[in-house]
């Protein structure tokens, strides 16, 4: 998955330090991020390819400081603008770069959405010590925006339901939806499995979360047993399709990016579930 980046070490401590010229910059613009062709090949840029006006600490990988433009201009000519949601195209680093540009990214977007105070209007400054925006003139400090969505695994013996999403992503799924307050995990694991295919579940088993900063997620999957009926009933307004698919029939995604294809993967192998 996308933040399986072993052997590099990630550490999201917040640091208030000033860029280095060999530092990595990550320029996000109109859901676009900057790339620098080098070599036949697309790298993330280091910060010597900028002239800065605003930036912020991202996070370290290893030993390297990667450091968020907020505003500047791109002094390299050959570089590219690439869409967030074709980025997983390029062949890129997934141990390192894809996952430091959805990082950065899920930053940016909280950034960009939370430029003034929501109690006073004041405009928001950044908090010192911590990754957090504080108001200078009430106190109120906020914290990164976290979505969290499970990810379900409904099983019959040897199937497993596999969806397709109405609209977007157009490749094999499973059931999948947000938490709502004042509700537990698996609550939520009930109610988006009832609301999307029309099932009661048992069984619920957490296997594993990961981090979608694309859209700001928290992914976290489950896998789970049908309880009775086993007719799908399917949610026509999120869903173009949900079936029952025995393990040699799953179709995977195109590439092993995602919790939800790991998970179908497993299935598909025949693993403990």
């Amino acid at each position: 998955m996308i933040q399986n980046i072993y052997p590099n070490v990630f550490n999201n401590a917040y640091k208030n330090i000033e860029p280095q010229s060999n530092d990595y910059a990550i320029l996000i613009n109109n859901d676009e991020v900057y790339l620098c062709y080098e070599k036949n090949q697309f790298v993330l840029p280091t910060i010597a390819n900028f002239d800065i006006e605003e930036y912020v600490y991202l996070f370290s990988i290893n030993d390297n400081n990667y450091f968020l433009i907020r505003k500047g201009t791109c002094l390299n000519n050959k570089y590219e603008k690439v869409s967030t949601k074709t980025l997983r195209q390029y062949d890129l680093d997934i141990n390192r770069d894809i996952f430091a540009i959805y990082s950065a990214y899920h930053l940016s977007k909280w950034y960009d959405d939370n430029i003034y105070c929501g109690k006073c209007k004041t405009k928001l400054i950044h908090h010192d010590l911590l990754r957090a925006l504080k108001c200078p003139e009430c106190n109120n400090v906020i914290f990164p925006r976290l979505n969290p969505a499970v990810i379900v695994g409904v099983i019959n013996n040897d199937e497993i339901v596999l969806t397709k999403y109405k609209a977007g992503f157009n490749q094999n799924a499973l059931v999948a939806g947000f938490c709502e307050f004042g509700e537990t995990l698996e609550d939520t694991v009930r109610r988006e499995v009832k609301e999307e295919v029309g099932l009661n579940v048992k069984n619920i088993r957490y296997y594993k979360s990961q981090p979608w900063g694309i859209v700001q997620d928290l992914l976290i999957g489950f896998y789970c047993d049908v309880d009775g009926d086993t007719t799908i009933k399917m949610d026509n307004n999120e869903l173009k399709s949900a079936i029952w698919t025995k393990k040699e029939d799953i179709i995977l995604q195109d590439k092993q990016y995602s919790l939800t294809n790991e998970m179908m993967t497993r299935f598909k192998q025949g693993h403990k579930c």
